[in-house]
C-alpha cells in the first residue's frame, strides 16, 4: 500500500489511532504474558492428545485436544502476526510523516496557546501564561544574541 498518495490528515489519525493501540498494549503487560500462556497450553493440548492416541489409541477426546490446541496457537500466531504487522506499519507512517515534514503542533501546548489566546482577550494573566511568556522571552532573547 503506497502511503504516497495519502493526505497528511489520514496519516496523522491513522498514526494515532495505531499509536494508541500500541500504548494500550504496551500498559496492559500482563495481556501478552496471559496471550503466551494460552499459545503454550494449546501447543501442551496437541501433544497431550498425540501422546494418548499413541498410549489409548483414537478417542474422541484425544481429538478434541488435539483440534481445540491447534485452534488456540493458530489464533496465537495470527494476533502475533497482527501486532507484529501494526507495528511495522505504524513506523512506515511515522517515516513518511518525517519524509514530509509534517508539522503538527502538541495537544498540550495548543491547549496553553488557547489559554493564553483567551487570557490575552480578557485580560487576565494566568501563571501558565506568565511562564509561557517568560519561556519565550527567553527563546527571543537567546535567538538575539
Amino acid at each position: 500500500m503506497s502511503m504516497k498518495k495519502w493526505t497528511d490528515e489520514e496519516l496523522i489519525s491513522t498514526r494515532d489511532k495505531l499509536e494508541a493501540w500500541n500504548n494500550r498494549l504496551n500498559e496492559s503487560g500482563s495481556g501478552s504474558k496471559l496471550w503466551l500462556l494460552t499459545a503454550f497450553l494449546g501447543a501442551f493440548a496437541i501433544s497431550t492428545g498425540i501422546v494418548f492416541i499413541f498410549f489409548d489409541g483414537v478417542d474422541v477426546m484425544n481429538i478434541v485436544l488435539i483440534i481445540m490446541g491447534t485452534i488456540t496457537c493458530a489464533a496465537w500466531y495470527k494476533s502475533d502476526k497482527q501486532r507484529k504487522d501494526n507495528i511495522a506499519f505504524l513506523s512506515e507512517i511515522n517515516r513518511e510523516i518525517k519524509s514530509r515534514k509534517i508539522k503538527e503542533p502538541s495537544k498540550s501546548r495548543s491547549k496553553t496557546n488557547a489559554q493564553a489566546d483567551e487570557n490575552s482577550q480578557t485580560g487576565i494573566s494566568s501563571p501558565e501564561s506568565q511562564a509561557i511568556e517568560v519561556v519565550s522571552e527567553k527563546k527571543d532573547a537567546k535567538s538575539g544574541d
